[in-house]
């Protein structure tokens, strides 16, 4: 049989800049890491990147959340951008997506929480198109619901000019998929010539996203996942409930699907012919189904929040993007201000000829289909996993770990992150405000380049 392989994901025409190098200490760069955030644009944005570096680093010593904090709570920048639009309406849409089996209820706390940070600028929607059920017809088929969800809003609302996504657990999946059927590259991506003619896509044609593509025709401005299992989930603690129990987890694979349907199947890497990549793996590059990495790479930020521990669905390495030897033992203190947040890495893009499907994963697949014992499967997701982290390692990412170690009922880890529950989950709040402050901190830098 033919090797079978996925097509090189691209990143010629985006290539950030974080400023420092990997740092495990996010405490070092202020308590969001000020210093490599704002310069996590494309390198196009000259004058972005000169205000990341000599104007907005200056915040972390003179306290950035509190004037982040103190500027939104004003209006300041609903006021600045209302004047510069000749209206008070939002022109940034927040997109929140719920994970499995949820709806959009999840972000009560949340949508009020941001709606209170963030000011009239930010128009903050919670998706309700992929509620309970729905969630088990496949990634593909959540995102393409998600997707035209989103572009029915955008089409309502002829202000906005900028769109964000803040997803939890498997709602980051859905969330890719999504964006991946919104983006547009534009002239400078594609070699075509762009329509302008539209008014909404001509006003946000700014220097930097018109080197990056748009999404729904907006500008792409964050992509923040809370403990989404990018890399899938899979044997050795990867799906922690089965306390890692060999006969869990050997169960696990197969029994996937009949209980949640096409989503257990993609999740454990098993959907399709054996000779056809699993489509996580294709959600790692540009391949013949979507531009997956380049509609990734638009963005002008991507977060993404782990639980280091106690998260019973999710584990830390999945939802990091992270290999096991990266994994380290976290700081148990939490950053000032943002209570269970420990630690804040910058990881700039890797350069990487993957991923692949070679004749060995087609192999192991195979194997992984008819006889999902611990062996086959260990084996076939081992190799998954090594290449879907080639693949989006070749975008710069903001790590941000989280840690409930210390509440009263820590195994709640999953619904914290998010506060799905206020009276029951409200250890996440310092979590929440972290994800604010992340917003608010790329909402001035497109403030200052609207400016210039």
């Amino acid at each position: 049989m033919a090797t079978a392989s996925l097509i090189h994901a691209s990143c010629a025409s985006y290539n950030p800049r974080l400023g420092p190098s990997n740092s495990r200490n996010g405490a070092a760069h202020g308590p969001l890491g000020s210093s490599a955030s704002f310069s996590n644009s494309c390198s196009c944005c000259s004058s972005l990147n000169f205000n990341s570096y000599f104007g907005f680093n200056n915040w972390k010593h003179q306290g950035l959340r509190a004037h982040a904090m103190s500027t939104t709570t004003q209006g300041n920048f609903a006021s600045s951008r209302g004047i510069l639009n000749g209206k008070n309406e939002p022109d940034h849409l927040l997109v929140l997506v719920h994970g499995i089996m949820a709806s959009q209820s999840d972000w009560t706390y949340v949508e009020a929480e941001l709606k209170r940070r963030l000011g009239r600028n930010f128009l903050i929607y919670a998706s309700s198109c992929n509620s309970y059920t729905k969630t088990f017809t496949g990634v593909d088929g959540a995102g393409k619901r998600l997707a035209d969800e989103v572009m029915q809003v955008v089409k309502k609302t002829e202000s906005l000019k900028r769109i964000s996504f803040l997803a939890h657990s498997l709602g980051g999946l859905f969330a890719r998929y999504a964006v991946a059927v919104l983006y547009s590259p534009t002239a400078l991506d594609s070699g075509e010539p762009v329509d302008l003619s539209n008014s909404k896509m001509a006003d946000s044609q700014t220097a930097c996203s018109s080197r990056r593509g748009t999404i729904a025709g907006l500008e792409p401005v964050n992509f923040i996942t809370l403990a989404t299992p990018h890399l899938g989930v899979r044997g050795r603690k990867q799906l922690p409930f089965l306390f890692g129990v060999p006969i869990l987890e050997k169960l696990a694979a197969p029994i996937a699907p009949i209980l949640v349907g096409r989503t257990g199947s993609q999740l454990f890497l098993t959907d399709g012919k054996p000779n056809k990549p699993p489509l996580l793996l294709r959600m790692a590059s540009d391949c013949e189904d979507r531009q997956f990495l380049s509609s990734l790479g638009a963005f002008r930020c991507r977060i993404l929040y782990a639980n280091v521990s106690y998260d019973h669905m999710v584990g830390w390495r999945t939802s990091s993007i992270r290999r096991e030897t990266e994994l380290v033992k976290p700081p148990r203190r939490s950053l000032d201000g943002y209570k269970h947040v420990v630690d804040v890495e910058f990881c700039p893009p890797i350069s990487s000829d993957g991923p692949h499907f070679t004749q060995e994963a087609v192999k192991a697949k195979e194997a992984a289909q008819k006889e999902p014992n611990m062996q086959n499967t260990l084996e076939y997701h081992e190799i998954m996993e090594d290449e879907m982290i080639c693949g989006l390692q070749q975008l710069g990412w903001k790590k941000v770990d989280v840690s409930f170690h210390s509440t009263f009922w820590p195994f709640f880890a999953h619904n914290n992150i998010h506060v799905k529950y206020e009276w029951l989950h409200n250890a996440g709040t310092g979590v929440v405000a972290h994800v604010a402050d992340s917003l608010k901190q790329q909402e001035s830098s497109s403030f200052i380049a609207a400016s210039l």
